[in-house]
Order: C-alpha cells, then sequence, then structure tokens
C-alpha cells in the first residue's frame, strides 16, 4: 500500500503523502495524523479540505506546508514524471 501512498515528509506527528493516482490534479499534498486528514494546493498554498483538524491546527499545517513547499513540489515532480 505505501506505493500507492509514497510518503514526502514527516514533521512531528504528521504524514504528509500523495496518492498514485493524484497525478491528473494541481500539486498538492495529503497530510494526516491519526484519523485526521487535510489536503492541500501547493501553488499557492491554500486548504483544499480537511477532516478532524481544529482551525488552529490547519493554520499550523498550512505552515509547515509553506516551509516544505519546494520539498514537495520536487518530490510531486519526481514521483509523477514532470
Amino acid at each position: 500500500m505505501e506505493g500507492l501512498l509514497p510518503t514526502v515528509l514527516r514533521v512531528g506527528p504528521y504524514r504528509f503523502f500523495f496518492y498514485a493516482g493524484d497525478g491528473n490534479e494541481p500539486p498538492h499534498v495529503h497530510i494526516e495524523r491519526e484519523d485526521k486528514v487535510a489536503k492541500f494546493w501547493l501553488m499557492p498554498v491554500r486548504l483544499q479540505k480537511s477532516g478532524g483538524f481544529e482551525s488552529s491546527e490547519l493554520v499550523k499545517l498550512q505552515r509547515i506546508t509553506e516551509e516544505h513547499k519546494q520539498k514537495l513540489l520536487r518530490a510531486w515532480n519526481d514521483y509523477f514524471n514532470r
């Protein structure tokens, strides 16, 4: 299953990943912690959807995503051969 959900970054309790079938969408990343999930577009970084995270934690996740944006974009482009 990990091949279909490549983890591209871990920060504290958060796992940043994308699905193998995500390549037809604009660059984005999924973030999970326990049973909570969020999806952020990368260009520009903005929340697309969320399930379970409090708004204060979403602000934190957006900041982390901004900080690692270049690494996440490189991983996206490498994985989807762009």
